[in-house]
Parts: structure tokens; C-alpha cells; sequence
């Protein structure tokens, strides 16, 4: 009986340490920040955001090593504002595999510009979801509810709404924090926009061509790779349908930055109609990467 139990909570303390979401790298970097005290307090945060990205629970769901999200988040350091306050970017990005095969497909890439946070040698982070506590941690929750919602959204149609309203909760809690990003008259491409637009119905369209890309498309090209294509050609409709509601849109700037070269790479590949049909749609769509997209013609 005493093995049992031993068994027993052996188990519950397994499913424990690995059922969280994410597998987040972290890397803190400093170029234009000289001193021993601050490269002692950034790699103490380097460590500090590792903790909070990986062992902090997310989601009600269980997560086995394997599913956990692959993702990663770089600071650069720029300035140092005041005692323990700091200026930089921070780059967030993260990844999905596809079935049956050793390829990960490109969910989320985006630098904030308007990052200002306080850290303190040996500080612990902390979240409460219901309220601002500081600015580190309140941006560092709402990037990793993003990745939850990008990533749900390629598995399921919309799968990932209730992650981008607890980014929403956050933004909501940080109207009177005093740092930049979270306010909608700051700009038109900050955290505030990020999940305003994600939630709104003109721009669901994109969220939609989020699940077909992969889930329809991507995930059945190992086996069928012409169907695949296919499918993704097929349900691109989706995205012009937003480009005539509202063109040049961040949305859809957050969406080519990320998947851009993916869709190049695929239709590299592709028949010389299905190159032409999407050559068509993303040069208008999305002209900023034109001569990215002619060059599909050529391959």
C-alpha cells in the first residue's frame, strides 16, 4: 500500500511539472548598457522571465511535454531611465508543428517597441490577472496569452478567443498604468490594438484563414501536398475580404510578418495558375512583400 501511494503522487507531481503550456527561450540582451551590477540584474532577469513564461499555468488544459508551445521572447535593453527602471524592445515569437512531419510552422512574430519595466536584483515575478501589479509582468502575461490564442486559433476555428480576452483583461486593468502600449490614442499598432482588432468581427476572416492554413492545409501536405496547397490558395478569399473591409490594417501586417515566407516556400512549389492566382491576391493584399511574391513566379 505505502508503494502505491508513493506511485501515486509520484504521478500527480509528474503531471504537475509538465503540464504547463509553454516552452518559451528567453534572452536578455544589453549591447548599450555597460557595468557588472546591470549585467548581473539582466541575466537575473533573463532567468526570472524564464520561470514565469514556463511554469506559470495558463490554461485549464494539461499539456504533455510534447504539446507545450514553442515559443520565444527577446529583450534588448536600450536605456536605463532611472534606478531599476529600463527602456528597450521586446520580440515576441512562436511556433506550431505540422502533422506527421519535423516542420514547425510560424504562428506569431512581432517586436513592441514600447517596452519600459522596473526590475530589482533577486525580485520574484508575480501575476494576478484581475489587476496591474507592474508593467514587466502584465506585458510578459499578455504576449504569452497572444501565443495561447494564435495557437488555438490554427487547431480549432476561433479556438483561441477566451486567450485574447484575458489579453483584453489585461489591457482593461493597465489603462492608468503610466508605461506606453496599452492605451488605443498611443498609436494604432500597440497591445491595445493587438487584441481590439483580434476580437472584432471585421477582422475574424483572418482568424478563420488562421485554422485553414493549418489545420486544413498545412497538416495534410505531408501525405498531400497538392491538396494542401489547395486548400490554402482556396481560403485566402478570406483574407481579401478583409483587405476590402479595412486595407493596410495591422492585423493583417501582424499576420505577413509572421507567415510570409512560409507561404513563398509553399507555392514555390506550386503550379504555375496557383502562382499566378496568389501573386495576385498578396501583392494587393499585402504590397509590402510585392517583390517577395514575384518571386514565386520564378521558382
Amino acid at each position: 500500500m505505502h508503494k502505491i501511494i508513493i506511485l501515486f503522487f509520484f504521478l500527480i507531481g509528474y503531471q504537475f511539472t509538465f503540464s504547463q503550456e509553454l516552452n518559451c527561450q528567453v534572452s536578455v540582451v544589453s549591447p548599450q548598457i555597460q557595468g557588472t551590477t546591470e549585467k548581473q540584474i539582466f541575466e537575473q532577469l533573463q532567468k526570472a522571465i524564464f520561470e514565469f513564461m514556463n511554469n506559470t499555468k495558463w490554461t485549464k488544459d494539461n499539456f504533455t511535454t510534447a504539446e507545450r508551445i514553442d515559443c520565444s521572447v527577446l529583450i534588448n535593453v536600450t536605456q536605463k531611465l532611472d534606478v531599476d527602471v529600463y527602456k528597450g524592445t521586446i520580440q515576441i515569437q512562436s511556433r506550431r508543428p505540422i502533422y506527421k512531419s519535423s516542420y514547425f510552422s510560424p504562428l506569431v512574430s512581432y517586436i513592441d517597441e514600447n517596452f519600459t519595466f522596473k526590475f530589482q536584483q533577486f525580485q520574484q515575478l508575480e501575476f494576478n490577472l484581475n489587476t496591474f501589479t507592474d508593467n514587466i509582468t502584465s506585458v510578459l502575461a499578455f504576449y504569452a496569452y497572444v501565443i495561447l490564442a494564435n495557437d488555438y486559433d490554427s487547431f480549432s476555428n476561433l479556438g483561441g478567443t477566451d486567450y485574447f480576452q484575458k489579453a483584453q483583461l489585461i489591457v482593461s486593468n493597465a489603462q492608468g498604468a503610466s508605461e506606453m502600449g496599452w492605451k488605443s490614442f498611443e498609436g494604432n499598432k500597440n497591445r491595445y490594438w493587438i487584441v481590439e482588432n483580434a476580437l472584432q468581427p471585421v477582422f475574424q476572416p483572418i482568424r478563420e484563414y488562421m485554422y485553414k492554413y493549418h489545420r486544413v492545409g498545412l497538416d495534410i501536405m505531408y501525405e498531400k501536398a497538392e491538396q494542401g496547397r489547395t486548400e490554402i490558395l482556396k481560403s485566402i478569399d478570406l483574407l481579401l475580404n478583409v483587405y476590402r473591409n479595412r486595407p493596410a490594417s495591422f492585423p493583417m501586417e501582424l499576420f505577413f510578418d509572421a507567415k510570409s515566407d512560409e507561404i513563398v516556400n509553399i507555392f514555390s512549389k506550386g503550379t504555375p495558375e496557383e502562382k499566378s492566382k496568389l501573386i495576385e491576391i498578396l501583392t494587393t493584399v499585402d504590397p509590402a512583400n510585392s517583390n517577395k511574391y514575384f518571386k514565386i513566379q520564378g521558382n
